[in-house]
């Protein structure tokens, strides 16, 4: 048995680390920025803090700023015309995990152009050259899309998402600067921080997962279990450790897959632009019960990574139980909507939703096989 792992040519971390944009675009003799973000993070200034350091140092570039939540198709060919016009040799993306989803779509086909059609990069895409350098600078301490090799693109036609995994995509540098964060509103912080952890627990118990990748996700779910309550708060440390724990189970997840709470997280993005992390979050705790009398003693680590006390002697039973009841306890504690319905989901639409959850390539992942009727009893479950 071999396995892969794939990361960053070079990351940075800490407060006020965009300031290393400048020489690696320098070093790297990159001649004109397509800035990707999008028309808020502009607005209020948060972008800005980048290209005020492109201004002063003189590096030319222009603005992509159409990117919407849940990127699109359109917003993915837009982008690609955009470069092409623009004369750039190089992508800054600048955002949560729509920009850089979107930037790594523009820079695959780019490079690639064969696949245009944005919906023939679904699932593993065979390109043959590697993205438009990018620079990813995420805003939002959840997706950890600065270091994975996957993207997830909206098609509105056909209400669906589909995700694209293709080791060509993956960001040259990533700057994980937690003053870049700083701004997101409480809830924004809640949201994508439980979509971390969902990350980290989802890769943690995955079929594809290996002592590597677990190392990652324990931490991960340590560093995010301990910080996020805080960060939500606005506490500063606990935002820098919250930028730190999203990045590591990105390196893990990225690896080796997710399950099924993303897979019945993306249709209700397609079907009713939800949030990613609010959808993920929702869900995380059911699907953890679904899932536990597949996940082995992988349970009682995730309770003592986060900080459950007595984890050693319980039952198998009871650890389980305090894993599920820790991330329970967690999203009443940020504010996490409790049920589907809360969040707009119409009970009409759950054939359809299951249907296409049934049918993400997250869903191949989960340590439960599952199938089309139990992810709809799952949807109806958890509805109220």
């Amino acid at each position: 048995m071999s396995y892969r792992m794939i990361l960053n040519e070079t990351s940075y971390f800490g407060a006020g680390s965009i300031v290393h944009i400048v020489d690696e675009v320098k070093k790297r003799g990159f001649k004109k920025a397509l800035v990707v973000t999008d028309k808020d993070l502009i607005k209020f200034n948060v972008a800005t803090k980048v290209t005020k350091l492109l201004d002063d140092n003189g590096l030319s570039y222009q603005i992509f700023d159409d990117v919407i939540p849940n990127p699109t198709i359109g917003v993915v060919q837009k982008g690609v015309e955009i470069f092409k016009q623009s004369g750039a040799d190089y992508l800054i993306a600048i955002g949560g995990g729509s920009p850089q989803d979107t930037a790594k779509a523009i820079g695959i086909i780019i490079n690639n152009p064969e696949y245009s059609d944005v919906r023939s990069l679904e699932g593993v895409a065979p390109t043959k050259k590697p993205a438009v350098p990018t620079i990813a600078i995420p805003t939002t301490a959840g997706t950890a899309a600065e270091v994975t090799i996957n993207y997830v693109i909206t098609d509105e036609e056909k209400k669906r998402k589909f995700v694209c995994v293709d080791p060509h995509d993956i960001p040259a540098v990533a700057i994980i600067d937690s003053d870049m964060m700083a701004s997101m509103p409480a809830s924004l912080k809640a949201a994508t921080g439980v979509d971390a952890l969902t990350h980290a627990i989802e890769g943690y118990i995955t079929k594809g997962a290996w002592e590597l990748s677990d190392m990652f996700h324990l931490k991960a779910i340590e560093i995010i279990s301990r910080s996020l309550r805080d960060s939500v708060k606005g506490v500063e440390k606990g935002g820098e450790e919250m930028a730190l724990g999203q990045y590591i189970a990105g390196m893990g997840f990225s690896n080796v897959g997710l399950g099924l709470v993303h897979g019945m997280a993306h249709p209700l993005g397609a079907f009713y632009s939800t949030p990613h992390g609010v959808a993920n979050a929702v869900l995380l705790p059911h699907i953890m019960a679904y899932n536990a009398d597949f996940t082995a003693d992988k349970f009682r680590d995730i309770a003592k990574a986060m900080g459950v006390v007595g984890t050693e002697s319980m039952s198998i039973e009871k650890a389980r139980q305090a894993a599920i009841d820790a991330v329970k306890q967690l999203n009443q504690d940020v504010g996490i909507p409790a049920n589907l319905k809360a969040i707009g989901v119409k009970r009409e639409d759950i054939p359809a939703l299951a249907k296409a959850a049934f049918d993400d390539v997250c869903t191949g992942g989960n340590p439960r096989d599952t199938n089309v009727s139990e992810i709809e009893q799952l949807y109806h479950a958890i509805y109220e």
